[in-house]
C-alpha cells in the first residue's frame, strides 16, 4: 500500500479486499481516486459506493469503513471542520454540560 500525505489528508492505494477504517468520519472527505470503493458508516443503512471522481463527507460522528472492491486508490482529506451538536446523543459525556439536566415528566417541587 502505497501513501502520501500532507497537511490535508492522505492518498491511499489499496489493494483488493482491503478495508481502511476511520474512526470518526465526520467532516471527512473520501474520494475514489481509481478503482471501486465502499463505504459503510457504522448504523447506517446505507451503501456507498464511490466511482473515479466521486466524493463523499460524512456529516455524522460514526466510524467509516473504505472497502476497496478491486485494486484502487483513496483520497482522504478534511473536507471541513466537524463540531458536535449541542446536545447531540453521540457526543462524548465529556463535552455535554453536566448542569443540564435531561427532562424526565417530574416537576421540581
Amino acid at each position: 500500500m502505497a501513501r502520501t500525505a500532507s497537511d490535508a489528508g492522505f492518498q491511499m492505494d489499496l489493494p483488493a479486499r482491503t478495508v481502511l477504517t476511520l474512526p470518526d468520519a465526520a467532516g471527512i472527505g473520501i474520494e475514489c481516486r481509481s478503482g471501486t470503493l465502499w463505504v459503510t458508516l457504522d448504523h447506517d443503512a446505507r451503501d456507498i459506493v464511490l466511482e473515479p471522481g466521486q466524493r463523499y463527507v460524512a456529516d455524522v460522528h460514526r466510524r467509516a469503513l473504505v472497502s476497496a472492491l478491486g485494486p484502487s486508490s483513496v483520497a482522504v482529506s478534511h473536507a471541513r471542520p466537524a463540531a458536535w451538536p449541542p446536545g447531540s446523543s453521540d457526543a462524548p459525556a465529556a463535552t455535554r454540560s453536566p448542569g443540564r439536566l435531561v427532562p424526565q415528566g417530574l416537576s421540581p417541587a
